[in-house]
């Protein structure tokens, strides 16, 4: 009898395998969540989704509330995957107009979590002059995007025009109906969860409610264990696939980013791992900035699967949202990167504001607190005393 030789090669390629499984997994659960979101707020009702959702009427409320949602939960995958759910829900609580602004704010807000990673670099100023900017050129680059394209999309509903056209035309490739075993399956667990809620309470509203919470904690939790799923597994590749971009053309740094970004399902863990790269002095913002679009480039991935959990007719609007944060990331890269004049804008005043940084990283700290959370909440409270 041979003896069994245990090879490490045999454990990786089990532990590889187990993984899989997991995020196929956790996947699907994203997927329930997205769906229980959309049939909470099915079931509050008309006048209660009117209430709530009236102050996205106003589109730069919209954006604030996008910013603000996505700073606190750290996630702009969790964001928009909740806005996804949202619209493509029956009877769509939130209009698709009024979802593009807080899409935008979604992508701004994402940006603080390589901030504040960057913030641990305060006390040593020579890594924070080279980490700093590294960061707030992320925020920069985004907030530059929605100052060119918000006002267009206002004027001209640019995206969800063009978002429209693109889900229509991909929804009737072929001609031919499908029902996707996958979304029969979400349907069916939905159909059990739903059970459950209806002998907990009585009040359709109060189940509405608690679909909602289920919802969204289910999203978080799901993406939260994906992305740690996917960091653990790719780990090594990411850092090498950084490390090998150094000093390539800015098209292989951009796709470099998509690809990071996709894998593990965050643009801020491929933003916040440029930090302390930059800190060492291994990557200079020039090289950081065209990885950091790439990156919100790949995050839209997120969005597009949540988009998979609707069926049917209402189907289309979660893709048309999803194709929405596609085609603003997309926009602002062809609009942006391409030209040194508008290139530099984001590159000149990340080292103005290090400079700044220099001088009071105590007033830093407050003006990077006040910025991501401070303002936002502060327009939301004085447009509500108004209306």
């Amino acid at each position: 009898m041979v003896p069994f030789i245990f090879r490490s090669g045999d454990l990786t390629s089990t532990t590889s395998w187990s993984r899989g499984i997991t995020v196929a997994t956790l996947l699907f659960g994203f997927l329930v969540g997205v769906k229980a979101l959309g049939e909470g707020f099915q079931l509050l009702g008309e006048a209660t989704l009117d209430q709530i959702f009236s102050a996205t009427t106003n589109p730069y409320i919209s954006l604030v509330v996008g910013i603000l949602a996505t700073t606190i939960m750290q996630s702009s995958s969790v964001t928009t995957s909740m806005i996804v759910g949202l619209v493509a829900a029956p009877e769509s609580p939130l209009p698709l107009a009024n979802a593009v602004p807080m899409i935008m704010g979604a992508n701004i807000g994402t940006t603080v979590t390589a901030t504040v990673v960057s913030l641990a670099h305060i006390g040593r100023s020579n890594e924070f002059e080279r980490a700093f900017p590294i960061a707030v050129c992320h925020d920069l680059f985004n907030y530059l995007t929605v100052a060119v394209l918000l006002p267009l999309e206002l004027l001209t509903g640019y995206l969800r025009r063009a978002a429209i056209a693109m889900s229509r035309f991909m929804v009737d490739v072929g001609g031919v109906d499908y029902e996707s075993p996958i979304a029969t399956a979400i349907a069916a667990v939905l159909a059990l969860i739903e059970q459950v809620f209806q002998l907990l309470f009585v009040s359709v509203r109060v189940q509405g409610m608690g679909l909602i919470v289920f919802g969204g904690v289910v999203i978080f939790v799901t993406l939260f264990f994906i992305v740690k799923v996917m960091r653990s597994l790719v780990r090594t590749r990411i850092e090498r696939m950084v490390s090998e971009v150094l000093g390539s053309n800015a098209i292989f740094s951009i796709l470099v980013g998509i690809v990071v970004t996709a894998m593990v399902q965050s643009s801020s863990i491929t933003t916040s791992l440029l930090v302390p790269l930059g800190a060492a002095g291994l990557l200079r913002l020039e090289q950081a900035l065209p990885i950091t679009i790439g990156a919100n480039v790949g995050t839209t991935v997120t969005a597009l699967f949540a988009a998979l959990a609707g069926s049917g007719a209402n189907r289309i609007f979660g893709l048309e949202i999803a194709m929405v944060h596609l085609l603003f990331n997309l926009t602002g890269l062809v609009l942006i990167y391409p030209f040194s004049v508008t290139r530099n804008i984001p590159l000149r005043l990340a080292r103005f504001l290090t400079t700044l940084a220099l001088r009071s990283p105590r007033l830093t700290l407050f003006w990077v607190i006040a910025l991501f959370y401070g303002v936002p909440t502060l327009l939301l409270v004085v447009d509500r005393a108004i209306g």
